[in-house]
């Protein structure tokens, strides 16, 4: 969810996080596997592929759909990663793992959340953060842990407070056309989007959303300016302007996801949104 969505918003109602999009190619052994807005990703390799994000509950049929469409096998799936354990991020994970048997790998904080079907997660009950099926997880994960398949290695950073296990996933690709020796930084941001239900500091009888959020937050914050980039990515398309780079990919290509600009300026700008709600708490 994005900062400023409505708080009756519901996946029902949001057209961008249904409606299927073609699937496309980032880097080598990259794609992108999800729809008009919910990102989902597929990592290659020679010894089974990687799933970020299984989305809604509805989400399953349109990621195999477009895995396939691919020429990739959804069986081929081993390992199941996510950036948050929302239900618009992780509600579709109990189907995947029915479906492919991959391994679910969660990080700590989220993982109550994805078992409980997001019952444990700390703005519960809310409209907001409906529940889902739960998911068993195969994996807990700590910052800065790797997950690494044929040759491939994911790093997880735990950018918590949009939720308390928020994870930003990071790993070095090659591109199409460029030099063998030649490895690119993605950078595929968890979140950092709160509303106003999100409560960074207690006051006269409104307790902090838990202990520890607004450190959490400028945690994250100091985490992802220090990340190295090339190609940004996010839970969200609308996090790195996706429908606006997909009008220039059929001149330019994966080249037109290298935005190292783009992503300094999300950080800073949401870093400044967040600061400013803590001083008006405070």
């Amino acid at each position: 969810m994005l900062l400023g969505t409505p708080l009756s918003l519901r996946a029902d109602q949001d057209p961008a996080w249904i409606t299927p999009i073609a699937p496309f190619r980032i880097a080598d052994n990259l794609y992108y596997v999800g729809s008009l807005d919910l990102a989902s990703y597929l990592i290659v390799t020679p010894r089974g592929n990687i799933l970020i994000n299984a989305n809604l509950a509805t989400s399953p049929p349109q990621i195999r759909a477009s895995v396939e469409q691919l020429g990739f096998r959804w069986q081929d799936t081993k390992i199941l990663l996510n950036g948050q354990a929302h239900f618009d991020h992780m509600a579709g994970a109990a189907e995947v793992v029915r479906e492919t048997h991959a391994r679910n790998m969660v990080m700590d904080g989220d993982v109550s959340v994805a078992e409980t079907g997001g019952k444990t997660d700390f703005l519960a009950p809310s409209n907001n953060v409906p529940s889902y099926a739960p998911v068993h997880v195969d994996r807990v994960l700590h910052d800065g842990d790797t997950v690494t398949l044929g040759g491939v290695t994911l790093t997880a950073h735990k950018t918590a407070g949009h939720t308390r296990g928020c994870t930003t996933w990071t790993m070095r690709v090659h591109m199409p056309g460029d030099p063998a020796t030649v490895l690119r930084d993605v950078v595929i941001v968890g979140g950092t989007s709160f509303w106003s239900e999100y409560r960074f500091t207690a006051t006269a009888g409104h307790p902090a959303s838990y202990p520890g959020i607004a450190q959490d937050f400028t945690h994250t914050f100091a985490t992802l300016r220090n990340l190295p980039c090339d190609l940004f990515l996010g839970a969200h398309g609308q996090y790195f302007h996706m429908l606006d780079k997909l009008r220039q990919y059929p001149t330019v290509g994966p080249r037109v996801f290298v935005d190292s600009a783009g992503y300094r300026a999300f950080v800073a700008e949401a870093q400044t949104k967040f600061e400013r709600a803590l001083q008006q708490q405070q």
